[in-house]
């Protein structure tokens, strides 16, 4: 197992998408859709790498990000955030809260599993 994953996404068809390409490629997915309750999911499954949507019902990405900074128990956790806006300024919102990698939608298959790998790079996708 490459190891877990933790999407959290509000668009039904990414989600899909995401958990089959990252589960063919040895990862275990969870998801989550909603931003209120977002942090307390994340402590609870413990992911080796978040995904996580700027967008998301009750509560931004960005608001998520910072909350999982600041607590010392995931302040490390590697975190893709998604994004269908991908202009400078959202990248610097991003890059400011604390991300480790930021992708805009549309991405390809490709896009997302060598991100979640670059993330976690001290697993193979075979484990």
């Amino acid at each position: 197992m490459a190891g877990r994953v933790l999407l959290i996404e509000d668009e039904p068809n990414i989600i899909e998408a995401i958990r089959f390409i990252l589960s063919r490629d040895g990862w275990q997915v969870d998801t989550h859709s909603n931003g209120m309750d977002a942090v307390d999911t994340v402590r609870t499954k413990a992911p080796d790498v978040l995904i996580l949507d700027v967008m998301l019902p009750g509560r931004s990405g960005y608001d998520i990000l910072r909350d999982l900074r600041e607590a010392p128990e995931t302040a490390n956790l590697p975190v893709l955030m998604l994004t269908a806006r991908g202009q400078s300024k959202d990248r610097e919102l991003a890059e400011r809260a604390g991300v480790s990698r930021f992708m805009t939608k549309p991405f390809s298959n490709a896009e997302v599993i060598e991100a979640v790998r670059a993330l976690r790079p001290h697993v193979s996708p075979n484990e």
